[in-house]
């Protein structure tokens, strides 16, 4: 027996969040579950829903994803 999850944020939650480096607005990728932030090149994981904040924890963006 399998549970549907819903991989979507609350849209009110995207709109307070902000980049911890840069307070910049943030992007975000709904089909690679990340929260971009263009000013720091950095894509923020959402993992069960939730935001990982921590700049340790995001990728950083390749070239042509920051263009």
């Amino acid at each position: 027996m399998s549970a549907a999850t819903n991989t979507d944020v609350d849209p009110k939650l995207l709109e307070i969040l902000v980049c911890p480096v840069t307070r910049a607005t943030l992007t975000y990728d709904r089909e690679k579950q990340e929260l971009i932030s263009k000013a720091a090149g950095l894509a923020y994981p959402i993992r069960d829903g939730i935001p990982i904040m921590l700049p340790g924890e995001a990728r950083e963006l390749s070239d042509s994803e920051t263009s």
